[in-house]
């Protein structure tokens, strides 16, 4: 947030706290403390803000709402600082901590908002909302009698989110049927899935797809690893793609499963001692037998690139892709009286090489400032002269984000297909199709001719323009599109998953890495080779 000169007025409201205290506290403070150094000038600047919010308090035109002005002064404070500092009004702090920890109570239901209409995406099996019968493509048009046709999706999910054991009541509308269907469900625990899909491939590689590092993460994991390794893997490959974070602790969980017991994974050095630490392996498991391919791009960040790092100074897997984000810094939730919260920036993090993953020039972006080309080209150049080196003695970069051995692009959507993206015109096609041939969808279900022409009348109805040369570049990922989302609508999610991935290239040439090498040893020699 710019600060402006009414922010900076507002700001001085936040020290309202020490009036309420006592001014004669601070007072008191001023005479005792000694007259030289910080402590002096903080405490004539808080005598300072004391004068002002008074002088604001007796003589503004207005009346001053105090919850107001006291939030957007703290939020002016926080401003001067990093991004990643943030303070929370209650109900924020509480939706913030439920999606750290990875539990809520709600209904269970994926959803999408579809124009005007709050939309199922998909229901999650095993919860209240798939019990019931929710389908994908259903319309939430009221929550517990109140319209939330129009309203933002957050603000829908919190109106169906609530304390387990409670009931809310839903009112959908389902294609295909006039009448508005009512169902009362009863909240229950849903957790979120930080893998959400997990499974051997027709090559004999099995893949797992890490979503985000929340509470749940390092037990979903080994519980994946076990499954497939029942089913007898040769290699794996890891998906941390898109994976923004999460928890520390969990981070240092799943490096764990590769790297064995007491090793050191992190450690934190910050302005006060307090927040020094190192940060060990603590569990007596090692996964061995197969080589890992490890998966990021430019959006893995924070204890992704924790786990990315830590196979690859460890040597325990190949890391592949592109550069990742680069945010290592590190934060500290502080619950605040009557609910409020505040996520503190206290430390960086650097993994066992020694290195740190946090980009600076990220922290500029993410504030809304602007770098030149140049800009850009020096803080590279000073990535790249930062030499580190792996367990085994593999050279690695510091100076923010996990460089990858191997880096390879993912390859880009066209005008035309970021349209047809961006109007969301899958989905409801999809649906609709699902509703007169549920019955023709199975796992080798494939897209013919007459589907793929009827979405493209669909497409110019819903005002895309579309040529001859669109058709010839696209209709294979259209018709892919629409397979991956049929199946995952009929099939669930991991087997539209499946499908997609055969589109993905990125992830076909990682895939391409277990045919050409059988040991890691062999990956990282390759490796080697192309930096030569």
């Amino acid at each position: 947030m710019k600060v402006t000169r009414n922010n900076k007025i507002v700001l001085t409201i936040f020290f309202v706290v020490w009036v309420l205290a006592g001014i004669s506290v601070i007072n008191y403070a001023f005479a005792q403390s000694p007259q030289t150094g910080e402590s002096v000038d903080t405490y004539r600047k808080l005598r300072l803000f004391t004068e002002v919010f008074n002088r604001i308090r007796s003589n503004y035109i207005d009346e001053i709402d105090v919850d107001t002005v006291i939030d957007a002064a703290i939020e002016g404070m926080l401003s001067e600082l990093d991004v990643h500092t943030h303070f929370f009004v209650p109900e924020d702090f509480e939706e913030f901590r439920t999606d750290t920890q990875g539990r809520f109570g709600g209904l269970g239901i994926s959803i999408d908002k579809q124009g005007d209409y709050i939309t199922v995406v998909s229901p999650i099996e095993g919860t209240p909302a798939y019990d019931m019968g929710i389908l994908p493509g259903d319309k939430i048009i009221k929550v517990d009698g109140e319209s939330v046709i129009g309203i933002p999706s957050n603000d829908a999910v919190k109106k169906m989110r609530g304390d387990v054991g409670t009931a809310v009541n839903i009112t959908i509308s389902r294609p295909g049927i006039e009448q508005e269907l009512e169902f009362r469900i009863i909240r229950d625990f849903i957790e979120i899935k930080s893998v959400p899909y997990a499974f051997k491939m027709d090559n004999g590689v099995g893949y797992i797809r890490v979503r985000q590092f929340n509470a749940n993460v390092s037990r979903e994991l080994r519980l994946a690893l076990d499954a497939l390794e029942e089913e007898g893997i040769r290699g794996l490959l890891i998906d941390l793609r898109f994976n923004p974070g999460g928890l520390l602790t969990e981070a240092i969980d799943t490096v764990n499963e590769f790297v064995g017991k007491d090793k050191k994974v992190v450690f934190t050095k910050g302005r006060i001692p307090q927040v020094n630490a190192e940060y060990y392996t603590r569990i007596d498991r090692i996964r061995t037998g197969y080589p890992v391919v490890v998966m990021i791009n430019e959006a893995s960040a924070s204890a992704s690139e924790i786990f990315a790092g830590s196979i690859q100074d460890w040597d325990k897997g190949l890391v592949v892709g592109k550069t990742s984000f680069g945010k290592g810094s590190v934060q500290q939730l502080y619950p605040l009286q009557d609910g409020y919260g505040l996520k503190v920036t206290t430390s960086k993090y650097y993994i066992h090489s020694g290195r740190t993953i946090h980009r600076d020039d990220n922290d500029k972006l993410l504030k809304g400032e602007k770098l030149s080309e140049s800009d850009k080209e020096k803080y590279e150049e000073e990535r790249k002269s930062k030499i580190f080196y792996t367990e085994r003695g593999r050279v690695v970069y510091g100076g923010g984000g996990i460089t990858p051995d191997i880096e390879i692009e993912q390859s880009t959507l066209t005008p035309f297909e970021i349209e047809l993206r961006r109007k969301n015109l899958f989905f409801p096609f999809t649906t609709d199709y699902l509703l007169n041939n549920e019955l023709v969808v199975t796992e080798d279900y494939q897209v013919s001719d007459e589907i793929y022409n009827t979405f493209i009348e669909h497409a110019r109805e819903n005002g895309i323009e579309i040529t001859d040369k669109d058709l010839e570049e696209s209709g294979d990922w259209i018709k892919y599109s629409l397979k991956t989302n049929i199946i995952t609508r009929k099939l669930g999610e991991q087997a539209g998953n499946k499908v997609g991935l055969e589109q993905d290239t990125q992830f076909q040439e990682a895939l391409s890495l277990f045919d050409k090498f059988s040991t890691l040893e062999e990956m990282f020699e390759y490796a080697e080779s192309l930096r030569e």
